[in-house]
């Protein structure tokens, strides 16, 4: 079995952070959109924000006015509320390119 070599430029590669990022998951119950999110989340902050984060997860099933006034409009929901500027994600962040863009550790 031969193994395939790639080969990607520096810039190409997502850069860890020496910022700190502060995030709130919004995400409704136990569902399996929710959960999805949140294990995505904490794998790819364990690898690329390690020390380097706050997660706060946020259920709107329990929390409904914290919801309200974040003004959501759909569930799951990434808020990056630092460094700025703020930036949301939306789904289940299985998408690991689209959020290390959406976080700004990758371009």
């Amino acid at each position: 079995m031969q193994q395939k070599e790639e080969h990607l430029d520096e810039k190409e590669l997502p850069q860890k952070s020496t910022k700190e990022y502060v995030l709130r998951l919004f995400i409704t119950g136990a569902t399996p959109n929710s959960v999805r999110a949140l294990t995505n989340l904490k794998k790819l902050c364990e690898v690329y924000l390690k020390g380097k984060y706050s997660l706060e997860i946020i259920d709107v099933y329990q929390q409904a006015d914290i919801a309200e006034r974040e003004q959501l409009i759909a569930l799951p929901l990434l808020i990056k509320k630092l460094p700025l500027p703020e930036k949301r994600m939306i789904g289940d962040l299985s998408d690991t390119d689209k959020v290390l863009k959406g976080l700004g550790l990758k371009q």
